[in-house]
């Protein structure tokens, strides 16, 4: 052998490794995993552990309890006895309120914001729907800088938000008519508050999908508005007030396929005097309040439905380790691992999306946050989570179709979601149109 061989030879048989390297402390065959909620990046100490909190709650309260909902009439679920509000007490008991979530510096609340609903949505959706319209009216108070409102109805104070109504479902999110049929008209309001005189008075109800409409103690309610020219919904009124005012009667619980934990109801008002410390935005603020509640509620939505994707993926990956099928465990079958693989890769879409939605929102440097965002979030992540429950149900198969397990309750609840605060369809008419640059058109 030559020199110039020899030395090849040895060449090849030198090891160049820096075994000092990260890479030298993987396994053979490497294979990484994930937190409890996915790829998350190491979060702060204290909100890793309030997360941990909230899981064990999802598990071991929502759970038990949405699952008894689920099978009970509308009317026995608001009963007083009604396992619903030992979920209600035990939820307060956590100490979330919505002074302390204003207090966080703007992008630990909005982390804080995302991670309390996703885990919310991972135990029930519709207990979880209940959570966030009950602290809307005291959200939405501190937003505007109405703390005297707030004081009033403190979180323990179970809110609802009425704005739906029975001949305008999403147009009632649409005062500018940016999603309007040009051969369309949205007509006359079924709920108008008249300004004219020293009291508020409203006349009208809101339809049957209030969440929270039956038991509520408070309201925020969104309305057309007459100053003596007629209602006019494109300047309407906002306005937060107590439910026992005389006037105020209330509709049946409604029955309906998903969601059953979440009571939701008609309120009708007959000549109801509400005075004027209760307005919380007026006429020449009605469009900016609802704006800022939209951009609210649709994030929110991005929140509960990847939770609830989450549990739904997680459900069939642990079936498919469980359930044998042409002989082998399901999991080794390549059409459930690819269609786990899709799921999983859903719900990481709908919450990093989301978080990123928050996190641009509530950023101090951003002056009017993007509803337009907000509305990616919540189509995106309730479309995501019925095509991921759906999957689910399949990987289960006829087993997914029994309520011995837990999978066809979970389409049910997150078929729900994709008409919830605004159907998906009309959300993206009328993002489209946030999205005309008028510079552009000349």
């Amino acid at each position: 052998m030559s020199n110039a061989a020899a030395q090849a030879v040895d060449s090849s048989n030198t090891d160049y490794r820096n075994l000092d390297a990260p890479v030298y402390n993987w396994p053979d065959v490497p294979k990484g995993s994930f937190t409890i909620t996915g790829a998350e990046a190491t979060l702060p100490e204290h909100i890793a552990e309030f997360q941990k909190t909230l899981r064990d709650f999802a598990i071991n309260v929502m759970r038990p309890i949405g699952l008894k909902l689920d099978k009970m009439t509308p009317e026995e679920v608001i009963a007083e006895d009604s396992p619903y509000w030992e979920f209600r007490k035990k939820y307060l008991e956590l100490g979330v309120t919505v002074e302390a979530m204003m207090e966080l510096e703007p992008n630990e609340a909005a982390l804080l914001f995302s991670i309390l609903f996703e885990e919310l949505g991972y135990g029930d959706a519709g207990l979880a729907i209940s959570v966030a319209a009950g602290i809307l009216p005291q959200w939405l108070s501190a937003k505007f800088g109405r703390m005297d409102l707030y004081k009033e109805f403190p979180d323990e104070v179970l809110g609802c938000w009425g704005i739906t109504e029975p001949d305008h479902g999403s147009d009632t999110l649409d005062p500018s008519k940016a999603a309007a049929s040009p051969v369309g008209d949205y007509g006359r309001p079924n709920l108008v508050a008249d300004l004219t005189g020293d009291d508020i008075v409203l006349n009208g109800q809101k339809s049957a999908w209030v969440s929270n409409g039956v038991i509520a103690d408070v309201c925020i309610v969104y309305c057309a508005a007459d100053v003596g020219n007629g209602p006019d919904p494109t300047r309407g009124a906002t306005i937060v007030f107590p439910m026992n005012l005389p006037g105020i009667s209330r509709g049946k619980p409604l029955d309906k396929l998903g969601q059953r934990a979440l009571n939701q109801g008609e309120i009708f008002f007959d000549n109801v005097k509400i005075p004027r410390k209760y307005l919380l935005a007026g006429p020449e603020d009605y469009q900016r309040a609802l704006y800022c509640i939209h951009s609210e509620a649709n994030a929110l939505m991005g929140s509960v439905f990847a939770g609830l994707a989450q549990a739904a993926a997680e459900a069939a990956l642990d079936y498919a380790h469980e359930r044998k099928a042409g002989g082998v465990k399901i999991i080794h079958h390549q059409s459930v691992k690819t269609r786990l693989f899709h799921m999983f890769r859903k719900v990481e879409v709908s919450r990093a999306l989301t978080r990123r939605v928050l996190a641009y929102n509530n950023d101090a440097a951003v002056a009017v946050p993007s509803l337009c965002s907000a509305m990616f979030a919540k189509t995106t992540s309730t479309q995501n989570c019925f095509e991921v429950t759906s999957d689910a149900l399949q990987i289960f198969g006829g087993n997914g179709l029994t309520k011995e397990y837990p999978i066809e309750k979970m389409l049910r609840d997150a078929r729900a979601s994709m008409i919830e605060d605004g159907c998906n369809e009309v959300i993206a008419i009328k993002g489209g149109a946030y999205l005309i640059d008028e510079d552009k058109l000349g």
